[in-house]
């Protein structure tokens, strides 16, 4: 499969997923508490199963949430990985305010070459693919278009390439709906020494990163926990539509498929600021 066979692949993938956590979003769903103290749901599972699945025609491995980590013995001698986090917002999606994503990633050599965040409440999806750009299709586009197989087939038609608007007046910050800390309030602070006012807008899951490349928000630092699936389909968004996203620990942009896959801090910007 070439690039943009992939890319489809994985589009179809999300789209896929996003109906089957829906099902279950409108049910009275059960939530469990992982080790880490994070929630898992019927939803997160059953969305990476199909995931997998569909994925798997690709004959790629696949590093998921919700599936047993292989030894990196083992995944260091793959030259691609897709790194898939089924349902990204968890928490918000047990708070039932619709800001949670299916995000999938194309890792080639440790560095994302496919990202897909997929919102399936607002039916939002925003992709980008290496030297392709980054783009969104709304929820207009899609009911326009009726059917989301014949969308596969006909994407960049109904694409808007990102950046698709001029960044705020007012520098802003796009922030966490459920992680906001000490480090992120430090952090504002030194940009309104910086740029003066600063707007600070919340919303929760990857959608985050998806808001800095269209344009919405100059910056989306998190001073928290996060996995390797949190960060790799926005990366590759974000740096198509000529963003950034840099490693605090090694002030580099991220990598992946690393042995530690609990992420540094991080900070997704525009590379205008």
């Amino acid at each position: 499969m070439d690039t943009k066979d992939l890319l489809k692949l994985a589009i179809n993938a999300a789209f896929i997923a996003g109906d089957e956590i829906l099902k279950i979003y409108n049910t009275d769903f059960y939530v469990e508490t992982k080790s880490d103290n994070t929630p898992v749901t019927l939803a997160d599972k059953t969305s990476g199963e199909f995931i997998t699945k569909i994925l798997s025609a690709s004959n790629i491995p696949v590093i998921s949430e919700e599936e047993e980590i292989l030894d990196y013995a083992i995944r260091k001698t793959w030259p691609q990985v897709w790194i898939v986090d089924p349902l990204d917002g968890t928490k918000e999606y047990v708070k039932r305010n619709g800001e949670f994503a299916v995000n999938i990633a194309l890792v080639e050599d440790n560095k994302p070459v496919i990202g897909i965040i997929y919102a399936p409440v607002a039916k939002d999806i925003y992709f980008g693919y290496k030297n392709g750009g980054s783009y969104k299709i709304t929820q207009h586009d899609m009911i326009r278009e009726l059917s989301k197989k014949n969308l596969i087939d006909h994407l960049f038609e109904f694409a808007k390439k990102l950046p698709s608007q001029k960044l705020p007046k007012t520098y802003t910050v796009v922030g966490s709906r459920s992680h906001l800390s000490r480090e992120i309030n430090e952090h504002v602070s030194k940009l309104k020494n910086l740029y003066g006012d600063v707007d600070m807008i919340s919303v929760g899951s990857s959608i985050k990163q998806c808001w800095v490349a269209e344009g919405k928000a100059h910056e989306y630092s998190r001073y928290g926990t996060t996995m390797e699936w949190d960060t790799a389909a926005g990366q590759c968004i974000l740096e198509e539509a000529g963003c950034q996203l840099i490693d605090l620990g090694t002030n580099l942009p991220m990598v992946y498929n690393r042995e530690e896959m609990k992420n540094n801090y991080f900070i997704a910007k525009c590379k205008t600021f």
